[in-house]
């Protein structure tokens, strides 16, 4: 992609290149769209290392916390921003999806909150995305749904619900945190596998083995990142439960 083409989304300003991208294996068309934080304290250094041929790591559109929305690799091709990550069955979800970088130190910045006018133009990218490529709403995620325990972005501040609100994704009211039974490391039995089941169910790579694991601990933890942000614990109390059935009773019927 030439510096001098326009970008594919009226969302976007201009274009820069970055040479980190290839085929998509198997002709494949995007049809999830991915967000991620960069987790670096300066957007430019951050862009620059997504556009270095040595970070072996790009996305597709790059979003400055002013608002300003630049992008790096076309559509059509395979960026490298999701790394080892499975969502519903599939592995190979660069060549699956689009991916949205946002300025944000993130986690090692303590978690900053996303100003309004990156957040604007998020939704503004990640609507025209969602109707170009039909992208339906329980495949617009986060990198921490596709790489549980790997990694955390967006993380637990980035707005989902105001998306939501616009169309984008799929989201339910969290259950209220209330006291309870719950379930933690080192539980087994049916009501473990029935979670399992379920986390598996809504898309997450979760083995049903009726043992709550570490691996069950870091997808639940992922889950509630970004479904149930108010106390991301691993813990999976009533509210978690609830709001996870919740997600799955209400997906949209092309999704079921």
């Amino acid at each position: 992609m030439s510096a001098s083409l326009s970008p594919e989304s009226s969302a976007a300003a201009k274009v820069f290149p970055s040479p980190n991208h290839g085929e998509r294996k198997g002709g494949q068309r995007p049809n999830m769209l991915i967000l991620h934080y960069t987790g670096m304290p300066d957007a430019g250094e951050a862009l620059q290392w997504l556009c270095n041929p040595i970070s072996q790591v790009s996305a597709h559109y790059f979003v400055f916390e002013d608002g300003r929305v630049i992008q790096m690799v076309p559509e059509t091709r395979r960026a490298w921003h999701a790394g080892v990550s499975s969502w519903d069955g599939e592995t190979d979800i660069n060549s699956s999806s689009i991916g949205i970088e946002i300025a944000n130190p993130g986690h090692p910045g303590g978690l900053p909150p996303f100003p309004d006018a990156q957040i604007d133009s998020v939704t503004a990218l990640a609507g025209d995305i969602v109707a170009r490529w039909k992208i339906p709403a329980t495949r617009v995620l986060g990198h921490s749904d596709v790489a549980p325990g790997r990694k955390l972005d967006p993380g637990e501040a980035f707005p989902w619900q105001r998306l939501h609100e616009t169309g984008i994704g799929h989201w339910v009211p969290p259950a209220p945190i209330r006291d309870g039974r719950f379930f933690s490391r080192g539980d087994e039995g049916m009501p473990i596998e029935a979670l399992q089941a379920m986390l598996a169910m809504y898309g997450y790579s979760q083995k049903i083995t009726g043992v709550f694991d570490k691996d069950t601990e870091k997808v639940v933890t992922a889950f509630q990142r970004h479904f149930r942000p108010e106390r991301v614990d691993g813990v999976a109390d009533a509210s978690t439960i609830t709001t996870l059935r919740d997600l799955i009773a209400r997906r949209p019927q092309s999704a079921a």
